[in-house]
């Protein structure tokens, strides 16, 4: 049943108690500017418009029948990427559904994202996740969880491991406002303020839990304000103000570094496109409100004020669109030429030293003829 009627009117940037660096038109409050270098302002962009290009091109995959599954970000690049930009490479990003942004941002090789959402013999999860569940325990980025909000009870108990150890570790985990609802928040919640621990707890809310709109997910003026009740800082965003998340998310990252325990981000933004590829949200949405927020876009937004400081040219833009494309086209040649990953695969990782019962099986499924036919293609 479509449930259009349900959703309140976007609120506007600058609601109050609610950080904003950046104005609709990309002018900055040099009061609360976090004053990043030129390059490292052009490093963030590039970030965010690799972030958008890719979600354009894989959604355009899934489409003409070649990956199975792919769920975009589009709209949410400076909640996502502008979230875990002041992370150092030892901490660790436990993320929800749209933070694989931060791990291309944080060097991952577009290829290899490829490569994993077709599930190829180049995929470094040998074809065993769902495409978008990218993972890399070098730059500390576990796997993307399609089960509402587990990853923030994980990225508590990661972040009270750190302080028992007392290693100079914070850890990111994500969720989205549908996810609040569901008791693992509520649980990690608890714990992190209680036990305290140098976590930074981030909810994109991007307004919509598939079509179910935030209005109808909780009674509270904010979601940012649950942290109260459990003992620590929770603070609202404009989640389409890379500079406003960048700042935010850098206070909470120092803070829990230096022993000041968890922060929770609420990054107020929007979901243009459907929750996945398998979603319409046409049926549950009202086009005035997709409007609207497309005329936040955060790309835009970030661009306006690259101008202004004479840090972006069209030429540059230019550049940067046609390297991205090349390196994603790259990728796809590569990753389509691939065969799927070997079955003989499918023993691997489960233990260390495979068991003489994992062997014999082992052997035996190489024997059948179904072993040759199959060849752990993705099933989609």
């Amino acid at each position: 049943m479509p449930v259009t009627k349900m959703a309140k009117a976007p609120a506007a940037a600058g609601t109050p108690g609610m950080l904003q660096v950046l104005d609709g038109q990309g002018r900055a409050n040099p009061e609360v500017d976090p004053q990043l270098p030129a390059e490292e302002l052009r490093a963030l962009y590039r970030a965010m418009l690799q972030l958008r290009i890719f979600d354009t091109r894989m959604l355009s995959l899934q489409r003409s029948g070649r990956i199975g599954f792919y769920g975009t970000a589009t709209g949410q690049e400076a909640a996502t990427i502008g979230s875990a930009w002041p992370l150092k490479p030892q901490d660790w990003i436990f993320p929800a559904l749209r933070e694989g942004g931060t791990l291309g941002a944080r060097g991952y090789p577009l290829r290899l994202m490829v490569a994993q959402l077709i599930g190829n013999a180049i995929d470094v999860c040998k074809g065993r996740q769902m495409p978008c569940h990218y993972s890399d325990p070098e730059r500390h980025y576990v796997s993307m969880s399609s089960v509402i909000a587990t990853q923030f009870p994980h990225a508590v108990g990661a972040a009270m491991a750190a302080k028992y150890r007392k290693d100079p570790v914070v850890v990111m985990g994500y969720i989205g406002d549908g996810g609040t609802s569901a008791s693992d928040f509520h649980v990690a919640m608890n714990f992190a303020g209680v036990y305290r621990p140098p976590v930074v707890l981030v909810c994109q809310n991007n307004h919509w839990a598939i079509s179910v709109p935030s209005c109808a997910q909780t009674a509270s003026e904010t979601i940012a304000q649950k942290a109260v009740a459990y003992g620590f800082e929770g603070l609202r965003v404009d989640g389409n103000d890379v500079l406003a998340v960048v700042r935010a998310s850098r206070a909470a990252i120092e803070k829990a570094r230096a022993g000041g325990g968890p922060t929770f981000l609420e990054l107020f933004t929007y979901r243009r496109l459907g929750h996945s590829s398998s979603d319409d949200p046409t049926r549950y949405r009202d086009p005035a409100e997709v409007a609207a927020w497309e005329a936040k876009d955060p790309i835009e937004r970030f661009r306006r004020h690259l101008e202004s400081r004479a840090l972006w040219t069209q030429a540059w833009q230019t550049e940067l669109e046609t390297a991205i494309n090349d390196e994603i086209s790259a990728g796809v040649r590569e990753g389509e030429a691939a065969g799927p990953p070997p079955i003989e695969s499918l023993f691997d990782d489960v233990f260390q030293t495979p068991t003489a019962q994992l062997e014999e099986q082992r052997r035996y499924l190489m024997e059948q003829d179904e072993a040759r036919k199959g060849d752990g293609a993705f099933p989609l």
